[in-house]
């Protein structure tokens, strides 16, 4: 429903599907307007509405609605499917244990520059013999839009997943950084990694280090393992832009020619990396073909892959979302 004047309105759904836009009717001698549109139980959708007066178009939040998601670029209305709800591990909640956030900083010679990192460190650090440590893409991100730390906290105080440290990057250039950048898996391996285990007294083994992105965030998670085989014993890879030639519409944006010739020289040579992976990606998605053909790539090198789909978009609280699946089964509390 939209209420107000106006030439037109229609409803944007966020989709890659041809029937995603729909033109609403306007209830005759009112300034009511309305559509319905059948959407897949418990799945969630974000949407805006166009409302179009004298010419011109205004994309808005649906007034009538109050759930919304916020994102790097904006924030859009939400539709929730009969089924879903919000995690309850996703809220907040204050009986539960509170890890500690702090920042440090890594002069680079590989990214030339200085590095800036956010450390989640658990509740009761220094009380465990081993904790595994995970390198987060877009780790400022998880943290203002998937509610990174409320999801570790709740993860583990419930005993759902071990005491992790997690070490949260903060791109300059994303864009560039993120695309199979030979610099950034250096600045991964070879600074990050062993100042972080240093100043934190972790254990240096691969089967304690993951590596996590989502989209452009899962291209540099999985080309840094792939650069450095070994180095890290796993992966959590979210809508990973797996963008193939042959697979899906073809991406002649040059932003993705790196990743183009990263992801058809991973087929061609697939290697196993590390030794578990979970991958995730919505129903929703432009994505969704090449996530999972490139699941099926994973498996085939006798990496142990999980893969999970879920009626979503490529949006933080769909990754959000996943997390309570795929952080427990790569690190469980022993």
């Amino acid at each position: 429903m939209y209420k107000g004047a106006a030439d037109g309105v229609d409803v944007q759904l966020f989709i890659p599907r041809p029937d995603s836009f729909f033109p609403m009717t306007r209830a005759v001698d009112t300034d009511l307007w309305y559509v319905t549109v059948e959407i897949q139980e418990g799945s969630r959708v974000e949407y805006k509405i166009q409302v179009t007066s004298s010419g011109r178009h205004e994309w808005i939040e649906d007034p009538l609605n109050p759930f919304v998601a916020r994102g790097a670029y904006g924030t859009n209305s939400v539709c929730h499917g009969f089924g879903y709800t919000k995690p309850d591990w996703a809220i907040f909640d204050p009986g539960a244990g509170q890890g500690l956030l702090e920042e440090i900083t890594i002069q680079s010679r590989a990214l030339r520059r200085l590095c800036s990192v956010t450390m989640y460190l658990p509740i009761n650090f220094g009380e465990e013999a081993a904790y595994p440590l995970i390198v987060v893409h877009d780790g400022g991100d998880y943290l203002a839009y998937s509610d990174l730390k409320i999801v570790l906290d709740n993860l583990i105080d419930r005993g759902e997943v071990a005491p992790l440290v997690v070490a949260l990057l903060h791109p300059h250039n994303r864009l560039t950084e993120y695309a199979d950048d030979p610099g950034h898996a250096r600045f991964v391996a070879r600074e990050l990694l062993p100042e972080v285990e240093h100043k934190y007294g972790l254990i240096a083994r691969p089967e304690l280090r993951a590596l996590m992105g989502a989209s452009f965030g899962a291209i540099a998670a999985l080309s840094t393992a792939y650069r450095y085989p070994g180095l890290f014993g796993s992966l959590l890879l979210q809508s990973g832009t797996f963008a193939m030639t042959d697979i899906g519409p073809l991406r002649a944006d040059r932003i993705f020619t790196p990743v183009l010739r990263f992801i058809s020289r991973f087929r061609d040579h697939p290697r196993r990396v590390v030794e578990r992976a979970f991958l995730s990606c919505g129903t929703y998605e432009p994505l969704l073909k090449e996530n999972g053909a490139f699941y099926t790539i994973l498996e085939s090198t006798g990496i142990e892959v999980r893969y999970v789909e879920a009626p979503d978009g490529h949006n933080w609280e769909n990754w959000r979302d996943r997390l309570g699946e795929g952080l427990p089964w790569l690190f469980p509390r022993p």
